[in-house]
């Protein structure tokens, strides 16, 4: 189902997260729940993740992770404050220790020459480790493959984080 890159990077994230006794959580956005899906994909994932959350509208930003509706309407959902907004949320929402958030723009439409079909935000939030937050750009033809790019570089920020 999942590429072998991503395979190997849930297998490696599940692992690590296990050695460090750490729950993870998931909140996303463009990629509609695959980076949750490529973590169950592995065997002993319920030994590290604890939930996930969808939140595909900005109704379900603010109404499940707490996102400030100004916020969304002043920045747009694809930003970096609605990124680690989303990973805070997460966090206080679950029982986890370690959250990816990720919002973008997956395509085809969508784009504005601010923020292009591509461009993707992660955010990362470890309890009592702060927030990190990285921008991407994925030059990618379809929909899929920025959602598969996007899914690739949730997990490894998840790794950075527990690492």
């Amino acid at each position: 189902m999942f590429s072998l890159e991503i395979e190997t990077l849930a297998r490696l994230l599940i692992d690590e997260a296990r050695e460090r006794s750490l729950r993870i959580v998931t909140a996303e956005s463009c990629t509609g729940g695959l980076v949750a899906a490529a973590i169950c994909s592995i065997a002993g994932a319920s030994d590290v993740f604890e939930r996930g959350f969808v939140t595909y509208s900005n109704r379900a930003k603010q109404e499940l992770l707490g996102v400030p509706g100004d916020l969304i309407a002043d920045l747009g959902a694809v930003s970096e404050p609605v990124a680690r907004m989303m990973a805070e949320g997460a966090l206080e929402a679950s029982n986890a220790h370690v959250a990816v958030a990720i919002t973008g723009v997956a395509g085809p439409g969508g784009g504005t020459p601010m923020k292009p079909v591509g461009t993707v935000h992660i955010a990362t939030a470890r309890t009592n480790h702060g927030l990190m937050h990285r921008a991407e750009f994925f030059a990618c033809e379809t929909r899929a493959e920025i959602q598969e790019m996007a899914t690739q570089a949730a997990l490894q920020a998840l790794r950075d984080r527990i690492s």
